[in-house]
């Protein structure tokens, strides 16, 4: 019994560690998941009102590396919204003589180090 109760506390230990590793490296990677959905809801944007293409076909239009991101479109708005749920989330409207800009960034400034 008191092995039992050994391991199981370890392996509480253990996922408490996974998690918590889980969430600095997701607070590390914001700055660049910031970056990353403001150029997905742009292209999208773009390939959505521009190009009169599918929602589903902008994806093809991605670089490498950005299969986490999701879009979703408002079509009153003529709007896209590139996320990574819980994580990151910009949006890009369509304006008739200026293109597909973003919105303004609205959260945390980051400092670059060098």
């Amino acid at each position: 019994m008191a092995r039992r109760r050994t391991i199981i506390w370890s392996a509480l230990a253990i996922l408490a560690a996974l998690i918590i590793a889980a969430l600095l490296f997701a607070r590390s990677m914001r700055p660049q998941l910031e970056l990353g959905t403001g150029y997905a809801a742009r292209v999208a944007c773009a390939c959505r009102y521009i190009g009169n293409r599918p929602l589903a076909q902008c994806y093809k239009d991605f670089e490498p590396g950005m299969e986490q991101i999701r879009l979703s479109e408002n079509p009153a708005e003529k709007s896209v919204t590139a996320s990574v749920p819980l994580l990151a989330s910009r949006t890009a409207r369509f304006d008739p003589l200026l293109g597909c800009q973003a919105e303004p960034f609205r959260g945390k400034a980051y400092e670059i180090k060098r």
